[in-house]
């Protein structure tokens, strides 16, 4: 094997432990692995959960690493002392087995690996799915060589450039970019409603009761698949039998990919690759941003759709039934303005977004030898 050929190079990639974090990352994953090269994923116990869908040649490797925000008193005092032994294990490897290129991707596991990188000089660089840089990633961007974002605009720390990449999408979904819209009709309608991995309690609450608002003739073609909390899922089910609705409620839809290309419309929480799996397969969508997330990071997300009459928008603090319940039935009742979020959302989405971060990789890689 020739030096330096893609076959002799690893990509380390550093995620945290959430699906907004480790769907782009697999996303990379992919791609890099049919280019030939190896990769190596380091992450936390969470973010092992979400390692399924990855290629079976990707080692995965657990990092010690910790983050503030979660346990007691004593679990925070023990975070620096965690951090600090994941970033000596990943001094560790990376002297041993030394990567082309490291790509964090956010969250607090990626720590280890960024700083050992950073420490030890190598070709390194974020990307940032939301449209405000995460904690960990808004530490790093001063200190690494490239930026990629995956919302765009981006606020970013002074000095700091970016290439907006947008935010890469698992193969599953490419399967599906720009599938053919079926617009609602008289006919059985879906709707699909995601509110992260483990679903979102506020939707719980809020959509059964909406959709039990509409008018009976259209709520009589209404099919919902809605994504609950496994403590949620026998109220929910209720809910929705008592409104008389046919309803599939799970705590994790698998094929989520095929559902969006199903439904005449999506309603989500804003999280980023919610945002461009829906944008990239094109669906009109009524988003609800996580009103605690990091910098309000959610309502960024979701700005670019709205903006372009491809999403409704509506705050968490301002959503009830009656007026979700409105705005379902203007979409379910507009056969052309429904076609015509859908074109736009598919026009805010960037299906290249992971051949342009695979691209800033072999740059940087190129750049080093």
């Amino acid at each position: 094997m020739a030096a330096g050929s893609p076959q002799g190079r690893l990509l380390l990639i550093a995620a945290g432990g959430t699906g907004g974090h480790m769907f782009p990352a697999q996303a990379l994953a992919e791609a890099m692995v049919r280019k030939g090269w190896r990769v190596r994923l380091t992450t936390d116990a969470r973010g092992a959960r979400y390692t399924g869908g990855f290629p079976h040649v990707v080692e995965v490797v657990q990092l010690a690493s910790a983050t503030p925000a979660r346990g007691g008193p004593l679990a925070r005092l023990a975070v620096p002392f965690r951090i600090a032994g994941g970033v000596l294990a990943a001094l560790v490897a990376f002297t041993r087995d030394r990567p082309a290129v490291v790509v964090g991707f956010g969250g607090y596991p990626t720590i280890p690996a960024l700083a050992a990188a950073t420490l030890l000089g190598l070709p390194r660089m974020i990307h940032e799915q939301n449209g405000v840089l995460g904690r960990v990633n808004a530490r790093f961007a001063p200190r690494v060589d490239a930026v990629a974002c995956g919302t765009w605009p981006t606020a970013l720390p002074a000095g700091v450039q970016a290439e907006h990449t947008g935010n890469p999408v698992r193969a599953a979904v490419l399967e599906r970019a720009g599938a053919a819209y079926i617009p609602p009709g008289d006919y059985p309608m879906s709707l699909l409603v995601i509110g992260g991995s483990q679903g979102a309690r506020i939707l719980s609450d809020v959509v059964p009761a909406a959709l039990a608002q509409l008018p009976a003739p259209l709520r009589a073609r209404v099919r919902v698949a809605h994504q609950a909390r496994e403590e949620d899922l026998a109220r929910v089910a209720e809910a929705y039998a008592q409104a008389g609705i046919a309803a599939e409620i799970q705590p994790f839809f698998a094929d989520v990919p095929r559902r969006l290309s199903e439904a005449q419309l999506v309603i989500s929480r804003s999280g980023a690759s919610s945002v461009a799996d829906i944008s990239v397969i094109g669906r009109p969508s009524v988003l609800i941003p996580f009103a605690a997330a990091t910098g309000d990071h959610q309502s960024a997300n979701a700005r670019g759709l709205a903006d372009a009459d491809a999403a409704i928008l509506i705050p968490e603090s301002q959503l009830d039934p009656a007026r979700l319940s409105a705005q379902i039935a203007a979409v379910l009742g507009a056969p052309e303005a429904a076609q015509r979020m859908a074109a736009n959302a598919l026009a805010q989405g960037r299906s290249d977004a992971t051949e342009r971060l695979v691209a800033m990789v072999e740059h940087l890689a190129e750049k080093a030898r």
